[in-house]
C-alpha cells in the first residue's frame, strides 16, 4: 500500500490516506463508512502493527473502488504532508554509507578516507522534518554552503531491540524518501547535528510504502537533480551497510520503536565532493526519487533575517 499524510484542503486537519490509483482515500472515513475503526494519523496505524494494515487492505477490498462520498478526493487535489509530519524521536542518519561517497567525502571534507568499520549514525531532529513542495530554508548568515543528499528512509513498524540481522527486516513497516540537507560549515569539532538538523533540513516524502510492496531494500536506484540537471543516480545495492545491518546495529544499543526513521545514507555526487564544489542557492530547486516509492520536489527559498 501507498500511505500518505495529506490535507483535502488549506484549513484542513492533517489526515491518513491510502492512494488508490489517481485518488486519495481518507483512512478513517473508508473504515467508518463500513462500520470499522481505523485511525486517522499514520503513527496510530504503525502503532496497530500488521493487524492495522490487513484490517485498512479489507476495506479496500471491500469497497472495490466504489467510494462513500467525501472518503475519495482526486490527488492533484489534495497537499501531501511529510508522511509522519512530526516523528516522535530524533532520525536516524547514517553517513558515509555507500563507497564512492567515502571517497569523495575524504577528498572535500576531511573524513576519513578508510571504509568505516561499523555504522556512522547521527541524527536530525523532528522539527526538521518538511513535507512534499515545502521550501528548503537557505539562511546565508549560517551558511554558504548548503548541499543536498537523496537517501531512503526507512520506517520501523515493531520494536527493535538488540535483534539479529536475519530478523531486522520483518520489523520494517515501509520506506519513503529523504533529501538530507546539510550545512557544511556548521560541522562543530566533528559533530553533524547542526549542520545536518537545522529545520527544513529533511524532506520526506512523498509517501510509505508499505515493506510488503519493496521485496528487497537493495535492488531500488535513487537519483536527484538540481535545477534539472542529475547530480546523484545510484542504486542501493551499493550501500556498505544494508538496511537490515542498520537496523541490528543500532538496535544493539537503541530501541528501535514504532514510527522511527533511519535515514539509509546517500550516494557520491554531493555538492561537497564537486570539483568545483556547487552550493545550493535560494531560487534552485531539488528534485530526489527512489525507485517504487516516488519523488519528491523542494524549491531552496531565501530564509535570512532582515537587518
Amino acid at each position: 500500500m501507498k500511505l500518505v499524510t495529506y490535507r483535502a484542503s488549506i484549513e484542513a486537519e492533517a489526515r491518513l490516506g491510502v492512494i488508490d490509483g489517481d485518488l486519495v482515500v481518507d483512512v478513517e472515513g473508508l473504515a467508518a463508512s463500513q462500520g470499522e475503526d481505523l485511525p486517522d494519523n499514520m503513527l496510530s496505524l504503525i502503532d496497530l502493527g500488521r493487524p492495522g494494515l490487513e484490517a485498512l487492505q479489507e476495506c479496500l477490498e471491500e469497497a472495490e473502488g466504489r467510494y462513500a462520498p467525501g472518503t475519495a478526493t482526486h490527488l492533484a487535489n489534495v497537499k501531501l504532508l511529510a508522511p509522519i509530519p512530526r516523528p516522535r524521536k530524533n532520525i536516524f542518519g547514517i553517513g558515509l554509507n555507500y563507497v564512492e561517497h567515502v571517497a569523495e567525502s575524504a577528498a572535500s571534507l576531511d573524513t576519513s578516507k578508510d571504509l568505516p568499520k561499523q555504522p556512522v549514525v547521527f541524527s536530525k531532529p523532528p522539527t526538521s522534518v518538511i513535507g512534499p513542495g515545502d521550501g528548503i530554508e537557505h539562511n546565508r548568515n549560517i551558511t554558504q554552503q548548503l548541499d543536498w543528499e537523496v537517501e531512503l528512509a526507512v520506517i520501523i513498524g515493531t520494536t527493535a531491540r538488540r535483534i539479529r540481522r536475519e530478523d531486522a527486516l520483518n520489523h520494517v513497516f515501509g520506506y519513503s524518501v529523504m533529501i538530507d540537507i546539510s550545512a557544511r560549515d556548521n560541522r562543530r569539532a566533528g559533530q553533524w547535528i547542526f549542520s545536518k538538523g537545522m529545520d527544513t533540513y529533511a524532506p520526506f516524502g512523498p509517501c510509505i510504502i508499505t515493506a510488503d510492496e519493496i521485496p528487497d531494500p537493495q535492488a531500488l536506484d535513487l537519483w536527484l537533480t538540481v535545477n534539472g540537471v542529475e547530480k546523484q543516480r545510484s542504486n542501493t545495492r551499493h550501500m556498505l551497510f544494508k538496511v537490515d545491518h542498520l537496523i541490528a546495529d543500532i538496535s544493539s544499543g537503541i530501541t528501535l520503536e514504532p514510527g522511527d526513521i533511519i535515514a539509509s545514507g546517500t550516494p557520491e555526487g554531493v555538492g561537497a565532493g564537486r570539483n568545483p564544489q556547487e552550493w545550493l542557492k535560494p531560487g534552485d530547486t531539488v528534485v530526489a526519487h527512489v525507485e517504487g516509492i516516488g519523488t519528491i520536489r523542494h524549491p531552496v527559498i531565501d530564509a535570512t533575517p532582515e537587518d
